[in-house]
């Protein structure tokens, strides 16, 4: 059945309409990842969705009792109090039959499932657990729709898993904005592309998508070819001013009329950033040198202990870890912006440090777009080149009107993009981007990437987007707790398949040695350690004859819970599908080595008594 329909929907705010009669739906249960380009009205229509705005022309049928709930980029300024008292306020019962105790059961669960401190004051949280109160106060609402625009911005690697795991499952259904390619793969049931207006459906994997629509916009940019070629032909026709046969003349020049109409109608794909870098003289071979480098905060708390690497030209490091694991830090430290607190850093020579900044610090918003460029010149020099400032911005995708806008007024997409063009105004041979892809589209994650991987130089990148540190990075630097540093060859998913190899022989040698216990128990049951506690020629009480003959049974149960977890740690796949769990089991499994040392122990005390006084 379907939730949502929209019949016939335009909207447009002055110019070129951002819905242009679009008919559309949603079912109960899936999961539609919405994809587009900045501006191309996404959040447009997540509002006419929800009703926070009423379309131009057309209609929005919502199922009659249906709930939907939206969660936006921006987190609301003007939030107080505890945690409890927020996810509270958003409790609404999908049951009419359902009790003030039932009620207060569910939310203590959901506390207790997004691992949330009812007690904590919201104001208090970083950014990415403020996140997480607000999904669980849109979740505690019981939505039959649950709208998230960019839900992955600002969120780290575990807490992007986290949310992935959640969602699935809650079993609600999504209507989700993501540039988080990983996050879309994982939990899109169905795609939706919102392109100049129109919305088309692809019923289909992200990878499948990719090649269907690249083989319709090859068709569509045919059909156009032939379009203008028809054109072209008829224009001329009609400048030699036909006379003759007036009536079939009068019918050519009307479908001339149309084709020209057509014409002025069509709108062109929005086209692609022109990334280009400007040259600078390479480097010397090493960029930075770094030996026995720590470093420790004021309080004590350690960031680096005793980190050796050699950055060399033409890395490319990824650096990966939790928020507030230290990574703007780091980067400060390898640019000499920090002194470590012991070890030495060396530099190498001829480096020019271009460092894209993840707060956005170096854009003035009261100061126009082009300004933010030029500092109020008309002009700007770029590789060595004089370009006008409007000129160069619109290879950046911003309109002459746009650029004279004040920078306060761009969205998220357009801060980024301005920030890359400011950028790349200045010749660079080391790059240093700290969370790069926030906000931008996916065309323009895919042309930044591709830029990335050709450059020359160094690229230092912080980033929790998986797909993106997969396709650019040549090693990773990890935060792994206590001031320790793993170094990694590839990305992402090849620190997570070194991970699981590193835990697996962990987990095979435990096994061994559990195995070894075991056979020690069986090849002696004879002639057990006498117990020191015990006294030679006591007999065995009746209480402690019946625990004798449950114990072997219970030490056997407790080896086949052992084996079963050891063989789920040491199985891949888990990894996969309960990723989320394996500090849980890894903690069972230590309490069951720990419950079989004390009833192996006690067997072998009871044992000895027994054979004392046999």
């Amino acid at each position: 059945m379907a939730l949502l329909s929209l019949l016939d929907v335009s909207h447009a705010f002055g110019g070129p309409p951002v819905l242009d009669h679009v008919n559309f739906q949603v079912n109960a249960g899936e999961r539609l990842c919405l994809l587009g380009r900045n501006g191309a009205g996404k959040s447009t229509l997540m509002k006419l969705i929800v009703g926070e705005m009423k379309p131009d022309t057309g209609q929005v049928f919502r199922q009659p009792g249906a709930h939907f709930a939206r969660l936006v980029q921006e987190i609301p300024a003007d939030l107080t109090g505890t945690v409890h008292e927020l996810v509270a306020s958003g409790l609404r019962s999908a049951d009419p039959h359902e009790e003030d105790w039932q009620r207060d059961v569910r939310l203590e669960d959901l506390l207790a499932q997004t691992g949330l401190d009812p007690h904590a004051e919201f104001a208090a949280l970083s950014g990415g657990l403020k996140r997480r109160v607000l999904l669980a106060r849109a979740i505690a609402s019981q939505p039959d729709l649950l709208l998230l625009d960019e839900p992955t911005n600002h969120l780290d690697l575990a807490a992007i898993q986290w949310l992935e795991e959640f969602l699935l499952a809650q079993k609600i259904g999504l209507f989700f904005v993501t540039h988080d390619r990983a996050f879309l793969k994982k939990l899109a049931t169905r795609i939706v592309e919102l392109d100049r207006g129109v919305i088309t459906n692809w019923d289909c994997d992200y990878d499948t998508f990719l090649v269907r629509r690249q083989e319709r916009l090859e068709a569509e940019e045919r059909t156009r070819e032939l379009a203008d070629k028809k054109l072209a032909q008829e224009e001329e026709w009609a400048r030699r001013k036909p006379s003759a046969q007036r009536k079939r003349a009068g019918a050519r020049l009307e479908q001339l009329a149309t084709l020209r109409a057509e014409r002025r109608a069509r709108r062109a794909k929005l086209g692609n950033v022109n990334l280009r870098l400007a040259d600078a003289t390479p480097s010397g071979v090493k960029v930075v040198d770094v030996e026995h480098m720590s470093f420790a905060y004021p309080d004590g708390r350690v960031l680096v202990h005793d980190l050796t690497t050699t950055i060399i030209r033409g890395d490319k490091i990824g650096l990966i870890g939790p928020n507030g694991a230290g990574k703007t830090t780091l980067i400060k430290l390898l640019l000499g912006q920090l002194a470590p607190t012991s070890g030495t850093i060396k530099h190498g020579t001829n480096l020019e440090v271009v460092y894209y900044d993840q707060l956005r610090a170096q854009i003035d918003d009261h100061r126009t777009v082009a300004d933010n460029i030029a500092n109020g010149n008309t002009h700007i020099t770029v590789d060595g080149r004089t370009r006008h400032v409007i000129s160069y911005l619109q290879d950046f995708l911003f309109t002459p009107d746009r650029a004279r806008t004040p920078a306060r007024v761009l969205s998220g997409g357009e801060r980024n993009r301005l920030l890359l063009a400011r950028l790349f105004t200045k010749p660079a041979n080391v790059l240093v981007l700290d969370e790069p892809t926030n906000d931008l589209d996916i065309e323009t994650l895919d042309l930044l990437e591709d830029l990335l991987v050709e450059f020359p130089g160094t690229v230092l990148l912080v980033s929790h987007d998986r797909a993106f540190l997969d396709e650019v990075v040549t090693s990773s630097l990890v935060f792994e707790g206590g001031g320790e540093l793993g170094d990694y060859v590839g990305g992402y998913s090849d620190w997570q398949a070194e991970r699981q190899k590193q835990t697996a022989k962990k987990v095979a040698g435990l096994a061994e040695d559990n195995r070894g216990k075991s056979k020690a128990a069986v090849a002696a049951p004879a002639t057990p350690k006498a117990a020191t506690s015990s006294k030679p020629g006591r007999k065995l009480s009746s209480k402690e004859q019946r625990e004798l003959d449950a114990l072997p049974a219970q030490i056997e149960q407790l080896e086949t819970a052992q084996a079963e977890l050891t063989a789920k740690l040491a199985d891949p796949s888990f990894y996969k599908s309960e990723a989320a769990k394996f500090a849980e089991v890894k903690n069972r499994l230590h309490m069951l080595e720990a419950e079989h040392a004390t009833a192996f122990a006690r067997w072998e005390e009871l044992e000895a008594v027994r054979n004392a006084t046999s």
